[in-house]
């Protein structure tokens, strides 16, 4: 097991599929242009902000952002370092889950976040915020790597340093806890949902999307052969998000921590989570570019070469379980939210 690590800017070797990384101090990036100014706020000011959110104990300090004590393991560092390079970070904002469909298939059950409290968990750069638009109360942004706050700030969320495994917010306190592509990047993903559902109030909603269905990429034989292909293929290409610079694409798989072949999220886990609680959950496979459709069944289509892949190791294209990602829905109890009226 990873030995926890209390600071991100330490030298540590983290292991990938190209081998040994060394993590560094991240790069401090410029706050990019955008509705926001985060020089005119200091970690006081949003600490200021942050105070009513905040549990009656935490311990919550100012250092460049409101931060709290992490116990940084391998995979938290790998992510810490990836999502504050600067130049990763800015592409990321402008193009990683910025489609039209996701706003359609968010706002389907959050509603407008005017007026509202958000927290978003593995916040990145802003993305969420950036893409549903919307005036809420306050948008709280969680995240463990400062680059990304930055980026964050400038978009109008509150930046928060924290652990989403144990955050210093208060049970009950947003009315959207939205979770979108980062919870394969933790370590313990139930523990996370966990503990983004204690931050929902009666009658609020937490909304988890962009992981990866492991049923979907449970590749096999020749398709798991030419999956790995694709690492240096990518990379002479210098694609997005596997550029050759600064060794992204190493950094990039080094991050993802549930998403390979055999691994990933599940129904069963969302299901295990939240039924316990006695909360209500849906949990609706879909291929991305799918607006609402989604909660009715429609999985829309994967790419010709996942469905090629998927064809390779027996899996059916076209079928729920092979959808690429799940978008998963949890409300409390009524009955929660009638006790706390």
């Amino acid at each position: 097991m990873d030995q926890p690590h209390t600071s991100a800017c330490q030298c540590l070797p983290v292991m990938t599929t190209g081998g040994l990384l060394d993590v560094a101090e991240p790069e401090a990036g410029q706050p990019m242009a955008a509705r926001h100014d985060p020089s005119t706020h200091t970690a006081r000011t949003y600490l200021d902000r942050l105070q009513p959110y905040l549990k009656p104990d935490a311990r919550v300090g100012a250092g460049k952002f409101p931060e709290a004590t992490i116990q940084f393991t391998r995979g938290m560092l790998a992510n810490a370092h990836y999502f504050s390079h600067p130049k990763w970070m800015d592409n990321w904002l402008a193009e990683v889950h910025r489609y039209p469909e996701l706003r359609e298939r968010w706002l389907s059950v959050t509603g407008p976040l005017d007026g509202k409290v958000l927290v978003d968990v593995g916040c990145g750069p802003g993305n969420v915020l950036a893409t549903l638009g919307g005036k809420p109360r306050i948008a709280i942004g969680v995240d463990i790597a400062e680059g990304s706050l930055v980026r964050a700030a400038s978009v109008g969320y509150v930046p928060l340093l924290a652990d989403a495994h144990d955050m210093p917010l208060a049970s009950g306190i947003a009315d959207v806890v939205a979770i979108n592509g980062s919870l394969h990047h933790c370590d313990d993903m139930a523990a996370v949902l966990r503990e983004a559902a204690r931050l929902v109030k009666p009658g609020g909603v937490l909304v988890t999307d962009h992981d990866p269905q492991r049923s979907a990429w449970h590749f096999r034989g020749i398709a798991m052969a030419l999956w790995r292909l694709r690492v240096p293929v990518y990379r002479w290409l210098n694609r997005g998000g596997h550029a050759a610079a600064d060794n992204e694409q190493q950094w990039a798989l080094a991050t993802e921590l549930h998403h390979r072949p055999g691994d990933g999220m599940t129904e069963a886990l969302a299901h295990s989570v939240f039924d316990a609680m006695g909360w209500n959950v849906g949990v609706f496979p879909h291929n991305h570019y799918v607006g609402s459709q989604a909660l009715s069944g429609d999985i829309g289509d994967a790419p010709l070469k996942i469905r090629v892949a998927q064809r390779l190791s027996g899996i059916a294209p076209g079928t729920p379980q092979a959808a690429m990602s799940l978008f998963c829905v949890a409300r409390p109890p009524a009955i929660m939210a009638a006790g706390r009226a």
